[in-house]
């Protein structure tokens, strides 16, 4: 059987080896989990998932404080409308956490940013403009559009002098939603350089209905997009993602027509990870009953978590004043009407319990919302389980090469410690 490491991903005339460490957010995909797979040379993602926030924590920087302050009095105030991102410190965010990872970045891999559209920010053009721009001024060498149809994001970057260098591609679902996006961006002759396909065992947000996601799987998405891509004589580079756990897995997507494989769930239990150590435990410990997809997440998409995860049923007050990532157009959220119907009807409680959504901004923020990837209960089988119970952590370089020189399905343990 082949190996992963018998197919490269090309790109033009250059090549890479075919992994790709998907960007999970808020910075669990740190700067130092992509830094190794760019330097081993496949291409890694870091997520701009509440930039300032991670801009306050690697450099002292003091955007949330100095936004609470701002908007201090608005606290109590269930209208959220004049809470607004300034834009060029967010833009200033956006830079410096880039910079400083492509600045450390080694060896003949790739760096890619992970924007979510999702991410609508009471102001979802301006500082989804702002976030992309930023990310090429900082000299990213890539950009995934994720967690949306981005049918106008290409524009927002247009004018800029790296929209036709750097790489650009785009998350799918469906073959549906992928020429909508080409139909939208044709005006701009500027196609994707590379498009995922996530399936329905991806971690995290989904492209799918709430029930609906259960009916797909990700190789017949795939062949699907293959023939249109054959049919519309599109040399595009197709990745595909999610419940990709073994090297053997991925050959077989490879053998299949991919380009590559997205892959993020075996790395949450790596050293590199931004995770708590505490958090990856409980990776390492979940059972598949403990995984489940619920509709919690204010963006509308079903989301796959431990069901024990501390989000679940969280009634604390929104925190937009600091955060407000959420925040639409109106500066509303799904969160803050299911916050203010408990309070309504439970005036009583001191601490009010919310079943239906949650405040994702502040439970990413703290790692308390420990989205998952479907096959999480299979990452107790890739390490060993020390006398105090607790299983010992890997290193993203293992992880990368076991996809990389495994066959037969076999997953290697790491160098007991």
């Amino acid at each position: 059987m082949k190996r992963v490491d018998d197919f490269r991903l090309r790109f033009g005339n250059d090549e890479y080896v075919p992994i790709m460490i998907g960007g999970m957010g808020v910075d669990i995909s740190t700067s130092e989990l992509a830094l190794e797979a760019a330097r081993l040379g496949g291409i890694g993602h870091i997520s701009d998932a509440m930039v300032e926030d991670v801009s306050d924590r690697k450099f002292d920087t003091s955007f949330v404080k100095d936004k609470t302050k701002l908007y201090k009095h608005n606290i109590n105030n269930m209208d959220k409308s004049m809470v607004q991102f300034d834009l060029q410190r967010l833009a200033e965010a956006q830079r410096l956490h880039i910079g400083a990872t492509m600045r450390a970045k080694q060896g003949s891999g790739l760096i890619f940013v992970n924007c979510m559209e999702k991410l609508t920010m009471n102001g979802p053009r301006e500082t989804l403009r702002t976030r992309l721009n930023a990310a090429l001024d900082a000299g990213i060498d890539g950009i995934t559009l994720s967690a949306g149809l981005h049918f106008g994001s290409f524009a927002l970057m247009a004018d800029h002098p790296r929209f036709r260098e750097a790489k650009l591609g785009i998350i799918v679902s469906s073959v549906r939603a992928l020429q909508i996006f080409l139909r939208k961006n044709a005006k701009l002759n500027r196609l994707p350089d590379y498009v995922i396909v996530e399936g329905p065992l991806a971690g995290g947000h989904l492209g799918f209905g709430p029930e609906d996601w259960k009916d797909y799987d990700l190789m017949t998405i795939m062949l699907e997009l293959l023939a249109y891509f054959k049919e519309e004589q599109l040399d595009i580079p197709l990745i595909a993602a999610g419940g990709i756990f073994t090297g053997s897995d991925a050959v077989r997507f490879l053998e299949a027509g991919a380009a590559g494989v997205q892959v993020a769930t075996r790395f949450t239990v790596t050293k590199e990870c931004g995770l708590p150590d505490k958090v990856k435990q409980e990776y390492f410990k979940a059972s598949e009953e403990d995984i489940i997809v619920n509709g919690i997440s204010p963006t509308g998409y079903p989301m796959r978590m431990l069901k024990n995860t501390p989000a679940i049923g969280s009634g604390i007050r929104p925190g937009c004043e600091s955060y407000g990532y959420l925040l639409d157009a109106t500066g509303n959220c799904a969160y803050i009407n299911s916050y203010n119907r408990e309070v309504a009807a439970h005036p009583e409680l001191k601490n009010v319990v919310v079943m239906d959504k949650t405040c994702l901004c502040t439970h990413m923020r703290n790692f308390n919302c420990w989205t998952c990837g479907h096959y999480t209960y299979k990452l107790k089988d890739t390490s060993f389980k020390k006398p105090d119970g607790e299983y010992q952590l890997l290193s993203a370089e293992h992880v990368f090469k076991d996809y990389q020189f495994s066959t037969d399905d076999h997953i290697a343990l790491p160098e007991q410690e």
